[in-house]
């Protein structure tokens, strides 16, 4: 039997990944035979969606990260019994740049304490950590290339990017001391996500497709010619699990994965819709370009190519139609 943590487990993601495991009835962990899941402790400020809380294997853990994981904190228990652990918790691009002291806080030092009570363990569980693809930025001193790769350095260029490539190098320095298993995985921009905007500074490009569809008016903040790397919310989910079910030599290494990216430009993503639902429902986006989003938009990959995330067996969604017809499926 093995016990799962998922930070930010009542989140978009955290939830689905919930909902995908426990479907499942078991994980497959470090390239060892699937084996069924004991127990799903999910942790989060917000209270768990009422299908999750209902199910008898899921323990919900209400609360702040850093304070859950204080001496005596709710979730300490949880985190030393844990076999494998899905680190997705965290404060969003638009928070972190609007307060760098909550990006520090629910980013930086609530991951530092994460990996602080796994060592005090010593029990080496599988940690795999969302990193974002953030990390990359183009500056004049590091201009970012024309195409994004597995070798391409890091050169955050927002606190939340910094954030993450802090916590990439906890993990896989944590791993490299051996008191713990880290995969670090850098998430694209997740498109088509459901529900309210939140604060990600990226949250239009689910904005402009999401409101349309459902009658609502929706801006762009950018113009169309922006190129952007998104994946779908199902995809992603599948390169998290890939990120655990790995053996350490297929994984290859400590240093992050990208994963796959449909190489896109926003103009694209507005005729993909227009296929789909017509132009009745495009004329609804309002094109109002805001110079602070487009100048963070501008800085970011708009063109990847992930070969390791390609060796894992992981694609790239085929097109964005697709990603579309994925969004309205599970909306209706």
């Amino acid at each position: 039997m093995v016990n799962v943590v998922i930070t930010g487990g009542a989140g978009f993601l955290g939830a689905r990944l919930a909902r995908e495991l426990l479907s499942a009835g078991s994980i497959t962990a470090d390239g060892q035979p699937a084996a069924p899941i004991g127990q799903l402790t999910l942790v989060d400020r917000a209270p768990l969606p009422p299908d999750l809380a209902a199910q008898p294997l899921v323990t919900g853990i209400e609360g702040d990260l850093l304070d859950l994981l204080l001496p005596g904190g709710q979730g300490l228990d949880a985190t030393v019994a844990a076999d494998v652990i899905f680190h997705l918790a965290a404060a969003v691009s638009g928070e972190c740049e609007a307060d760098f002291d909550l990006g520090l806080r629910a980013n930086v030092q609530a991951t530092e304490a994460l990996l602080a009570v796994v060592r005090s363990a010593q029990t080496r569980p599988l940690l795999v950590f969302a990193s974002s693809v953030a990390a990359f930025g183009d500056s004049p001193d590091h201009p970012l290339p024309d195409v994004v790769d597995d070798q391409t350095a890091p050169n955050p260029q927002t606190s939340y990017g910094a954030q993450k490539v802090i916590c990439e190098q906890l993990v896989a320095d944590y791993t490299r001391k051996d008191f713990l298993r880290g995969r670090a995985v850098r998430l694209m921009t997740v498109s088509v996500r459901p529900g309210r905007p939140n604060a990600a500074a990226s949250g239009f490009m689910s904005g402009i497709i999401r409101e349309p569809l459902a009658g609502q008016r929706a801006v762009c903040p950018v113009t169309p010619d922006a190129g952007v790397v998104l994946s779908s919310p199902a995809n992603t989910i599948r390169g998290l699990l890939r990120a655990a079910s790995a053996d350490e030599a297929a994984w290859g290494g400590r240093s992050p994965v990208n994963l796959p990216a449909l190489n896109i430009t926003i103009g694209e993503m507005v005729e993909a819709l227009e296929q789909v639902a017509g132009p009745e429902t495009t004329a609804l986006i309002d094109w109002k370009p805001d110079p602070a989003i487009q100048r963070m938009v501008s800085t970011w990959p708009g063109h990847l190519r992930a070969d390791r995330a390609a060796g894992l067996g992981l694609a790239p969604d085929p097109d964005f139609r697709s990603i579309i017809d994925q969004h309205l499926a599970e909306t209706r």
